[in-house]
């Protein structure tokens, strides 16, 4: 643990330091820690860096910042690669006795079957690494599923597509390390590890729900269409299928047509009256001298393009929400709050983000948070 100590340098970490010096920090910030970072981060990290070994400024260790909803921040986690964790398990062996070795790798395929070398195509369903220490086996099976990074699709990402098995094969290495060395490398894992953390869910489509009342049969027989509005709320608010609720919003417009002389649009559980926006007098525009609203075909170019950026699902409203509210710079409880001059700067940055097939949601989910980030420190 002292070699660090003995790289000499600015940068060289003492022993007994309690904590990071100006120059340290300087060189930790360069390397992608935020201002966000605690204290208690900090100090954990250079504990770790102590106790480890791992030098941070030769990237055997490092500090990685993963949003957290819940701290409503970056909270960051060490990690380091598989090399670190050997560099680790042979300075421990040297330094306490004993021996260390490892026993052959094997792979699983989807039938429970174990090879000693993999050949297909397909990923492995899982790995099994096995270390031996003082004579002693230590055991572990990682499974693809569980360590895959993907994009928001499913599909392997980086070289979890390329090199499949030596990926989850690290991985399983990591976790018989750990069983191996319990002390040396509790409260460190390994990128390998963690790049499944960095995942983003597929946008989740809420299932299909039987309504308590025939809303569309009501919606029929409603005198208007102010009626079928209230009731396509009531059958969204229970649950029902997007089918059923396009059918209600149809009578909606036919209504509006019929008894109010103009067209009118439910988009995604919001109600727009076209009229409004695209048949006003434009003197009565002049008059009012107020921005124009949202338009209908603006709401349904917005609920598209959320969905490209893994938005789009029903139960994500108040998602959807907070990051227009990110991008305009104003705080709304409802997409009719806004005016089309609004509504176009949310679906430029919208499509710019949605052009990004493989990268939209993670990249878009980045942008806002740095949005309300920056608005926290100009508040």
């Amino acid at each position: 643990m002292t070699e660090i100590a003995k790289q000499g340098g600015a940068l060289a970490i003492r022993p007994d330091q309690t904590i990071w010096t100006p120059e340290q920090a300087a060189v930790l910030r360069q390397s992608g820690i935020k201002d966000q970072v605690t204290a208690a981060e900090l100090s954990g990290f250079l504990h770790l860096c102590q106790r480890t070994g791992l030098d941070p400024f030769s990237r055997q260790i490092y500090l990685i910042g993963r949003w957290s909803k819940k701290e409503g921040r970056d909270v960051y986690t060490p990690q380091t690669g598989i090399d670190g964790y050997r560099v680790i398990a042979q300075r421990v062996t040297a330094q306490t006795g004993g021996t260390y070795g490892y026993e052959d790798t094997v792979w699983c395929d989807a039938s429970g079957r174990w090879r000693d070398v993999w050949l297909t195509d397909a990923p492995p369903a899982a790995a099994k690494a096995t270390v031996i220490r003082n004579g002693e086996r230590f055991s572990a099976v990682a499974t693809f599923r569980e360590y895959v990074q993907t994009f928001p699709d499913g599909n392997p990402k980086g070289l979890w597509a390329k090199m499949p098995a030596g990926q989850i094969a690290k991985c399983a290495e990591a976790l018989a390390l750990r069983k191996a060395f319990p002390h040396d490398l509790a409260g460190v894992y390994t990128a390998e590890e963690m790049a499944q953390a960095d995942n983003v869910a597929p946008p989740q489509t809420a299932p299909a729900t039987a309504p308590s009342r025939d809303y569309l049969h009501e919606a029929n027989a409603a005198a208007d269409a102010e009626a079928v509005r209230q009731l396509y709320r009531a059958a969204a608010q229970e649950g029902a299928g997007p089918e059923y609720l396009a059918q209600i919003a149809e009578v909606g417009r036919q209504k509006a047509t019929e008894t109010d002389g103009g067209a009118a649009d439910i988009v995604d559980g919001e109600v727009v009256d076209e009229t409004r926006s695209e048949s006003a007098p434009a003197a009565e525009a002049e008059q009012d001298q107020a921005p124009e609203p949202v338009t209908a075909p603006q709401m349904r170019m917005m609920h598209a393009c959320f969905t490209k950026v893994g938005l789009g699902a029903k139960d994500l409203r108040a998602e959807r929400l907070r990051a227009t509210a990110a991008i305009i710079g104003r705080s709304i409880n409802s997409a009719n709050e806004l005016t089309k001059a609004e509504a176009q700067t949310l679906l430029d940055t919208l499509t710019n983000f949605g052009e990004r097939s493989e990268t939209a949601a993670a990249d878009f989910a980045e942008m806002v948070h740095g949005l309300e980030r920056e608005a926290l420190a100009n508040a």
